[in-house]
């Protein structure tokens, strides 16, 4: 499992590993953020009518970098 989420959030994984959390806390705190993620680099939800479209586990806590490369990922659509 931690490798998978690795795929996706790698700069997150090794942030936290290299901050000294044990990869059961890593991947406690980075799973559900990887899952949401990929939805949003993958483009599922590149063209919604309008927020209301969106499902509710669509959001996650992410930081400035995250959201800035789902908005490169976007832009490159």
């Amino acid at each position: 499992h931690c490798l998978s989420v690795r795929a996706v959030c790698r700069r997150e994984i090794d942030c936290d590993r290299g901050s000294g959390y044990s990869w059961k806390i890593t991947l406690l705190r980075n799973y559900w953020k990887s899952k949401v993620k990929q939805e949003w680099l993958s483009g599922k939800y590149s063209n919604i009518p309008s927020h209301n479209s969106l499902p509710e586990k669509s959001m996650y806590p992410m930081d400035v970098d995250t959201w800035g490369e789902i908005l490169e990922a976007e832009l490159e659509r």
